[in-house]
């Protein structure tokens, strides 16, 4: 008997991919790529179809077309041979499908068999719905009832966000999608959850005995998470006008970010276990009980006219499809809490937004200092130790402690020590999607958020939304495009005694790097 190598690359079982909405934006630039990596990796084998569904009119050749461009210009792997490429691409189907005429997907059923039949598929169908949310109902339903879901292998529902508009929304939309799919059947996605430090996340934590000791309030002072992103709303204002950075970016990316810092060691490492604590730590999320909480804790900002390296940039306001008089914030800031016995009083600080000065998502973990009249304390301005895990674009670990300084008598300085992955790894980084759409084929859930996840979620920002709704855009705080947003920031962390840390692309003053540096 052979043994088998532990990090040998298991193919997906083999199963149908429909793609609903097979000509948008997301299937070009992150779908159609993420299956040919996993193609070139071998983890995709030669029993998979993909159907591309969409309103417009396409043949199999126009489509593959589609695919063959869409991997030139944003696949980490390039299409190097012909006669792999046409092995590939043989696997790629198009229909044209109103989603509202049951009739179509009783056709597609019918193409469904075909292919399995074509590739010897074991009646395995993952649905990818690149929709918006209100129709994902109506989808649900004709699958059902054109009879796509009653082959004898497995069914999964694979859905983007925005899942629903508030926990209202939200609950009628779990409503429909739960007289059709179990709820081990659905997988949200939210991408953040497929980068490779989110997941490193709980490597790092439970797997080094010298941090998680550590983990709790007797030894952290305070918590940083930082998304920001250099653009402005580009040709999504019509959308981003009705949603803002709360719900686009708040209510999933961060809080699920947060619920990993936060949650507890999982009993096992098993799916649902994992996600139990993940909700454990949004419960214990201190509520906003008032407006005055509210305005006390958040910041809501919306980006005017400015500049980025001489550059100017417009303001919100003047944007493609936003309305003049528009209060939607493109900048949030908060200080949350979680109660709970691990860290209670520790303030968690989260900001996002856009036409900030820098493109990055971090998490800065903050050391409480040594005593201040010990030792080295009393004669030192120590810095305190800092545990940095950034998620994007640069992906890796740094590390801030205090050192004697070289050839000086006791003078003490900080000196960071980097572990650069995306430096080790290069561009072959695998991207956040091939990772999801591989786990959801194997059945691997971790990674995508359950409903019980996305209700805690939308129950914390629904306070924030009604806060804003009833003081009528009093809060809205205006900061200039590529500045890092309204003045009261500061002041959030300033009456903690704490500030923000730099964050990728800025240089902190007076730090040594060994093992590397900034890049």
């Amino acid at each position: 008997m052979t043994e088998v190598n532990k990090h040998e690359t298991i193919a997906a079982e083999g199963a149908v991919y429909y793609l609903f909405g097979a000509t948008g934006d997301l299937a070009r630039r992150k779908l159609f790529p993420a299956l040919f990596s996993l193609y070139k990796e071998g983890k995709l084998a030669e029993d998979f179809a993909v159907v591309g569904l969409a309103r417009r009119p396409r043949t199999n050749e126009q489509f593959r077309a589609d695919v063959h461009e869409s991997i030139a210009e944003f696949c980490r792997y390039k299409v190097e041979d012909a006669e792999k490429w046409e092995r590939f691409a043989s696997h790629f189907v198009y229909m044209s499908l109103d989603i509202n005429n049951v009739d179509g997907f009783r056709e597609l059923d019918r193409l469904s068999k075909e292919l399995d039949a074509q590739f010897g598929i074991p009646g395995n169908r993952l649905f990818y719905l690149a929709l918006a949310p209100e129709l994902f109902g109506p989808v649900s339903f004709n699958l059902r009832d054109g009879g796509m879901l009653d082959s004898h292998g497995w069914n999964r529902l694979v859905i983007e966000k925005p899942f629903g508009y508030d926990l209202e929304s939200a609950r009628k939309l779990n409503a429909q999608l739960s007289q059709v799919f179990k709820e081990e059947e659905i997988y949200r996605i939210d991408h953040y959850l497929g980068k490779e430090m989110v997941q490193n996340i709980e490597v790092l934590r439970f797997s080094n005995a010298f941090f998680e000791p550590l983990w709790n309030n007797k030894h952290i002072a305070n918590v940083q998470i930082t998304l920001s992103e250099t653009v402005g709303v580009e040709e999504r204002g019509g959308y981003y006008d009705k949603s803002g950075a709360l719900r686009d970016m708040v209510q999933n990316h961060m809080m699920q970010m947060l619920s990993m810092i936060a949650m507890e060691p999982p009993s096992r490492l098993h799916p649902e276990d994992i996600r139990d604590e993940k909700v454990k730590a949004l419960r214990s999320l201190r509520p906003f009980e008032s407006g005055e909480a509210v305005a006390a804790n958040v910041i809501r900002g919306q980006y005017s006219e400015g500049e980025s390296k001489g550059k100017p940039l417009t303001g919100y306001r003047q944007e493609d499809s936003v309305n003049p008089q528009s209060a939607t914030e493109t900048y949030f800031a908060a200080r949350v809490f979680v109660d709970n016995f691990r860290w209670a009083g520790v303030p968690f600080y989260i900001r996002t937004g856009k036409r900030l000065p820098v493109k990055t998502t971090e998490v800065v973990i903050e050391f409480k200092n040594v005593p201040d009249n010990i030792l080295f304390a009393n004669r030192h301005d120590l810095a305190p130790n800092l545990l940095v895990i950034r998620v994007n674009p640069m992906e890796g670990i740094y590390i801030k402690i205090n050192a004697k300084k070289p050839g000086v008598d006791n003078v003490v300085q900080p000196v960071s020590m980097e572990f650069c992955q995306s430096c080790q790894v290069g561009i072959n980084t695998p991207e956040a999607y091939e990772r999801l759409i591989y786990d959801a084929a194997r059945g691997e859930s971790t990674y995508f958020t359950r409903w019980d996840e996305v209700a805690q979620a939308w129950s914390f920002v629904d306070r924030i939304a009604d806060a804003w709704r009833e003081d009528g855009g009093a809060s809205l705080q205006l900061y200039p495009a590529g500045s890092w947003g309204p003045e009261r920031t500061d002041k959030l962390l300033a009456q903690d005694g704490f500030h923000w840390w730099p964050v990728n692309g800025q240089a902190e003053d007076n730090v040594i790097w060994i093992s590397g540096g900034p890049k």
